[in-house]
């Protein structure tokens, strides 16, 4: 087993800080194979979505794996159209169902849509069933997270959010974490058409600590508190992504990773969702 934090949620449940994600991986074996092989190198926690429609190959990995059920974290996530349709319980039903499990360790809607606070009353639902053992959002913004907190329902475990040296989110960060809503960083690399590891600054400290660009950014999203999924379908990079238990970066690393933020996206804006009401 890798030598991984377990955070708590808000609500008690326990969630590895760091996992494997899957968006991209193709349908079919390259999912997994790739999931496969992330518990055979002792990661825990696997994030998928409806949307990524590789729901079935993650179940398929983990049956392959011979890890059981009860000790892997499972995240998944209501995809837009489930929510822009209204079809709440219909979207959780078929994770479940492609899961292939009677319970989902964390789900999240993907996408604040209109619609999303009726689905978060569907979600709450399930997890008062506990076929969901915990809940969450991914992209809200402030905003979004006052509505749900305006209407007096259960604030988020989790937002998963994009964040990486070059968009530290620091307004939406704190907000979420004075509320005791964990962060998890989607795209924590850059993402894949926008990779940081080879940044001067970032080859700078692999070089002090004799790693490798991306063990120093997966270790600065643990030493700054972060759930951190970052995917990959090699073998080789998903047990190199987990050789970062043995070091720890210091003052002067996270002070040279806080001066590469700009602020800037690399991927969609969750502003796209709501421009009207903005206006």
């Amino acid at each position: 087993m890798l030598d991984y934090q377990m955070i708590t949620l808000n609500n008690g449940v326990e969630i590895p800080q760091f996992g494997l994600g899957v968006f991209r991986s193709e349908v079919g074996t390259e999912t997994s194979d790739a999931v496969r092989w992330a518990l055979e190198a002792g990661y825990r926690h696997i994030d998928t979505a409806m949307m990524y429609r590789n729901e079935a190959d993650v179940a398929r990995g983990i049956r392959e794996s011979g890890v059981p059920r009860n000790e892997i974290f499972i995240t998944s996530k209501l995809a837009v159209q489930s929510i822009a349709d209204r079809k709440f319980e219909e979207g959780v039903e078929s994770s479940l169902a492609a899961l292939k499990t009677d319970y989902i360790d964390l789900y999240l809607l993907h996408w604040p849509v209109t619609n999303f606070a009726d689905a978060w009353r569907t979600l709450m639902k399930y997890y008062e069933q506990g076929a969901l053992r915990a809940i969450g959002v991914s992209n809200f913004q402030v905003r979004h997270l006052q509505k749900l907190e305006a209407e007096g329902l259960v604030l988020p475990a989790v937002n998963q959010i994009e964040l990486h040296p070059s968009f530290q989110q620091r307004e939406l960060k704190p907000y979420c974490e004075e509320r005791n809503i964990r962060i998890e960083a989607w795209s924590p690399l850059g993402g894949r058409d926008f990779l940081l590891i080879d940044r001067p600054e970032i080859q700078k400290i692999a070089k002090k600590h004799g790693k490798t660009g991306a063990q120093v950014i997966i270790r600065w999203h643990l030493d700054t508190g972060n759930i951190v999924i970052p995917k990959s379908v090699k073998k080789n990079r998903i047990v190199e992504n987990a050789q970062v238990f043995d070091f720890h970066l210091d003052a002067e690393d996270l002070a040279t990773i806080a001066a590469m933020d700009t602020n800037q996206r690399s991927y969609w804006s969750p502003d796209r969702w709501d421009e009207p009401e903005k206006k």
